[in-house]
């Protein structure tokens, strides 16, 4: 899968997105990762980007122009006539697991990271396919929110994680929030691992695994059990949860 980034900040990617499990995807040739510097489009000689809006109102905005013209040069570097292009915006869609599940099936990403006061509109209308944000709060700009949605999409490529069943049991893949998990040594600060994970019985560990999904859930995120199927066991344990927590 190939990210095109359109940015003012290209350094931040290559100081953020070369390491760990991301970093060897790119050098394994997984995923590319290409940030695209808006500045080089620009029609003036101090390569600005900006300019007051009209109307009035504080701060400013970035012109229409360069950002076209990153835009077409990345589509002549893919052949691309039409390209899959997210404007990173807190008036988008909030990002979640569906949706970067939707999104590892692009072959190419163009994301778009806005400054100042946002982008000139008619660009916006003119190349985007979607706005996303990540969360209900302003950033000074898209470069971080790029950077969660890049990572969330490329662990779901195939190979990008050691074990791709992993990302079939975490949390949100079933609509839900993962279970606990415990590693050496069993007894830690006089806490004990639970003595189900012990035991080798593998339907017994998946039974309490799964169990224990509801009760986080209900604990941390209830709203994620509404419309879910439940058995009748864990319906009760939810509700034992919710219980306790009112």
């Amino acid at each position: 899968m190939n990210f095109h980034i359109m940015t003012l900040f290209p350094e931040m990617f290559e100081a953020v997105m070369g390491e760990s499990i991301i970093g060897r995807a790119r050098e394994n040739g997984l995923i590319s990762i290409d940030p695209v510097n808006i500045r080089d489009y620009a029609f003036n000689k101090h390569s600005r980007v900006d300019d007051y809006p009209y109307g009035g109102g504080a701060g400013m905005l970035m012109q229409a122009e360069p950002v076209w013209q990153t835009y077409e040069a990345i589509r002549k570097k893919t052949g691309k006539e039409d390209l899959h292009v997210i404007y990173l915006s807190p008036k988008g869609k909030v990002f979640d697991q569906e949706t970067a599940v939707r999104l590892s099936k692009e072959e190419d990403l163009v994301l778009l990271c806005g400054h100042y006061e946002g982008i000139d509109e008619r660009v916006l209308e003119e190349i985007v396919t979607e706005e996303i944000s990540i969360g209900d709060y302003v950033l000074t700009g898209g470069e971080l929110p790029a950077m969660t949605l890049i990572d969330a999409v490329a662990r779901l490529i195939p190979g990008v994680l050691h074990n791709d069943e992993s990302t079939e049991a975490e949390s949100f893949s079933e609509g839900l929030l993962e279970y606990p998990q415990y590693t050496r040594p069993e007894i830690w600060h006089d806490r004990q691992v639970p003595e189900i994970l012990l035991s080798g019985h593998h339907a017994n560990v998946e039974k309490w695994r799964r169990l224990k999904q509801i009760e986080e859930t209900a604990a941390k995120r209830p709203e994620l059990l509404e419309g879910l199927e439940l058995t009748e066991e864990e319906a009760e344990a939810a509700r034992q949860v919710l219980q306790k927590t009112r």
